[in-house]
């Protein structure tokens, strides 16, 4: 069964190829798809668990039995079958549902981790010990600590506690403590602040250097930066007060510098990095003396590579790249044995592969073309051989390629169509490629590093057999030119469509800079949302606007200090062509979107209220004023600099202008675009004597996800919402199912 629906989704993915023409499919179920069962988990995808690659052919999983109890288990990825396992909770006092490991360098230890505190989006504290797997002891570590890491040679464990960096003797069990500074909403050592661990992406702030003798760690002196505090309605009398440090556009970031703390006689030194706003990146080459410094300037157009000795805190120059508008951060930085390294940069105008001596020289460009390297597997050293995942095969689709470190033999390793990502063993010698499209579920399949499909792990057949039972309609991928740039877009009709009638139609979209949202690609709760407003007789539709991703770097950076400016253009001028199709209903058209999406569909709704009659906002922002220095000036600049470029965009301005039908939801809990960006945008339509819809969620954060039934409460309220907005014309209205 298996292989006759591999051979079938083969032959589909053949006919899903170009993003200028049609998905088509016959749809013969009857059934209508309800909130109840999108929420309720009726059309989830069978996952895999996030693996771990280990050394050789092998990889591990965390498991648990009937009880509840963890294991760590070891699996060959050549046959997929379990070899050993590694470590049972079962055998373990007091640690018998571990909820984290990881592995030394040799993989003889672990450190395993319980009772996790959430303390940001990606940071947390939690008890941990450290597992020798031979002898079976185990060592606490600490508790409340974070990121704890083994040192190369597997004799210490370095990790933070109260702002402030230890290292941890697993022989001795003595504790060095390298900083003392440490404070809440003060200093921070060896993790990071708030709108580093957002932006940047990193929450550990300290490495080993090879040979176990230094470790670099960042301070972070938030001292200046201002606080923002949110009320938390929690269960008790009196509500709490959340605090924390927040940098908005334009005010003082956090003062960051780079330190080593030498193992052997316990100093600690500075390391004088010249001008710079930002630290984003530290990585050790494989000199145990050397370091890599990645610093950025405040606009983050100007950034630097700088080689610092250990042993002087001396440096040099590595590479410097600008970039008129900004230069991407990514983990991409890969040195090989000789040191020269790997590197990605939009300097030609598409983000590419390229090689580097240790001296910064350019040795080659590996990949080239008019089209966007989207991910860096790795480099396998004994074939000369580089692994990435790229948009060859047009901007909806993704692919994973081989090709040498000359820029030679290029092969694709994945299938031709739809979304491919690969997970690669530690030694590349296999992926388990994870591949979609818009009609077909998630498949896991292995595959050899030379692009041989070895075998099916999981093909969601049983969901692709229940979902032939409903009202289903495919995602139409097509093309429409506006402002002169063909857009991408996606288009749902109702299944039993006629071109004859006219139809409402509600425009979907996120349109942040880089990002993408039509892509042949199975997504999730937001598509059977979608199909469920296509069978009650409404079309959907999605256009990635100028300013999002994976068409070049000026595609992308041409918002540059004026977000909302093109992106609203675009989304506006595409609601009046496609409204003079003749099945649109040019009455009836409406726009939503999530966060910065959110922030497109209110400035839609009012800069276009010639054709938008209705628009819902979740989480949006309003003002970038009131969002993070990182993202923010990345893309405007400061608001001292560019004061136009805030406010000619800011919804909030144009309140005034609202005629159609406008609801507002936000999480009160949200510490990333805070509450006071719809409070705002409240005082600004009451100030205009607008009436509108609002609801706020309390103390849930930026997904609105907490607590029982929040999802499924704020879709029914949307859809209610669109019933009662978006179809006034129409003789059949949606009806709300579950």
């Amino acid at each position: 069964m298996k292989n006759i629906f591999i051979l079938a989704a083969t032959l589909l993915f053949l006919s899903c190829q170009s993003n200028t023409t049609s998905t088509t499919s016959e749809n013969t179920g009857t059934k209508e798809i309800t909130l109840e069962e999108i929420w309720g988990g009726a059309f989830s995808t069978d996952r895999m668990n996030a693996l771990n690659s280990m050394n050789g052919d092998f990889y591990s999983l965390l498991n648990h039995d009937d009880d509840g109890n963890s294991r760590v288990d070891q699996y060959s990825y050549k046959t997929l079958e379990k070899v050993a396992t590694i470590v049972d909770g079962k055998d373990l006092k007091n640690l018998a549902k571990f909820e984290s490991y990881s592995f030394n360098n040799d993989e003889t230890k672990l450190i395993l981790g319980i009772d996790s505190k959430k303390v940001y989006r990606w940071s947390f504290k939690a008890t941990y010990y450290a597992y020798d797997i031979a002898s079976k002891k185990l060592t606490l570590i600490g508790k409340d600590i974070q990121e704890p890491t083994f040192s190369p040679d597997s004799k210490k464990v370095a990790y933070a506690k109260g702002n402030n960096l230890y290292i941890k003797n697993l022989s001795s069990n003595a504790v060095t403590q390298v900083t003392r500074d440490g404070k809440t909403n003060s200093i921070i050592n060896g993790t990071t602040d708030w709108v580093y661990e957002e932006e940047f992406g990193f929450v550990r702030a300290f490495q080993w250097s090879p040979d176990s003798r230094f470790v670099a760690f960042l301070r972070f002196d938030e001292s200046k930066v201002r606080e923002f505090s949110m009320n938390v309605t929690g269960n008790e009398l009196y509500p709490t007060q959340h605090v924390f440090k927040y940098p908005k556009a334009g005010e003082d970031n956090a003062k960051v510098s780079l330190h080593l703390f030498n193992t052997q006689n316990r100093v600690t030194k500075k390391v004088a990095l010249g001008n710079y706003e930002y630290i984003p990146r530290i990585k050790w080459s494989n000199d145990p003396n050397i370091l890599i410094a990645t610093t950025l300037n405040r606009h983050q157009n100007d950034l630097k590579l700088y080689k610092v000795n250990a042993f002087r805190t001396s440096l040099s120059l590595l590479l410097n790249e600008k970039d008129d508008a900004y230069v991407d951060i990514n983990d991409n930085l890969t040195f090989l044995d000789d040191n020269s390294f790997i590197w990605t940069s939009e300097k030609d105008g598409y983000n590419h592969i390229y090689h580097y001596d240790f001296n910064g020289k350019l040795i080659n460009q590996i990949t080239k073309g008019d089209w966007e390297v989207t991910n860096y597997y790795g480099y396998n050293d004994a074939k000369k051989t580089i692994y990435y995942q790229s948009v060859e095969n047009g901007s909806i689709n993704r692919g994973v390629y081989s090709i040498g470190l000359d820029g030679k033999n290029k092969k694709l390793l994945s299938n031709e169509t739809g979304r491919n990502t690969a997970s690669f063993s530690d030694n590349l010698n296999y992926f388990i490629n994870t591949h979609s499209t818009s009609e077909v579920p998630t498949i896991y399949s292995l595959y050899s590093g030379e692009g041989e499909m070895l075998k099916v792990i999981k093909d969601n057949a049983s969901l692709k057999e229940k979902l032939a039972d409903y009202k289903m309609s495919p995602k139409e991928f097509s093309t429409i030119n506006i402002n002169g740039n063909d857009l991408n877009m996606w288009m749902i009709k109702p299944a039993d469509f006629d071109e004859e009638k006219k139809y409402p139609m509600l425009m979907f979209q996120y349109s942040g800079p880089g990002s993408q949202q039509v892509a042949n690609r199975w997504n999730g709760a937001n598509d059977y949302w979608h199909q469920m407003l296509a069978q009650e007789g409404m079309i959907v539709v999605c256009i990635d606007p100028r300013g999002t991703g994976l068409k070049g770097r000026d595609f992308k950076k041409v918002t540059q200090k004026e977000l909302g400016k093109y992106e609203v253009e675009d989304q506006i001028a595409a609601a009046k062509k496609l409204a003079k199709r003749s099945y649109i209903d040019e009455n009836n058209i409406g726009i939503w979107g999530w966060s910065y999406g959110g922030f497109m569909s209110t400035n839609c709704i009012l800069k276009g209220n010639d054709i938008f009659s209705t628009a819902i906002a979740v989480a949006p922002v309003t003002s970038w004023r009131f969002y993070d220095t990182v993202y923010t000036e990345r893309y405007m600049q400061t608001p001292q600099e560019n004061a136009s470029g805030y406010d000619d965009n800011s919804p909030i301005n144009y309140a005034d202008k609202l005629k159609g039908n406008y609801l507002l939801v936000h999480g009160s809990g949200d510490d990333n675009v805070h509450q006071q960006n719809t409070m705002r945008m409240v005082n600004a339509l009451v100030e205009a004597n607008k009436d509108f819809d609002l609801f706020i969620y309390p103390d849930r954060a930026h997904g609105i996800r907490k607590g029982k039934n929040t999802r499924l409460h704020l879709f029914r309220k949307m859809t209610t919402f669109i019933q009662e907005n978006l179809n006034k014309s129409t003789n059949d209205k949606i009806k709300i199912k579950g």
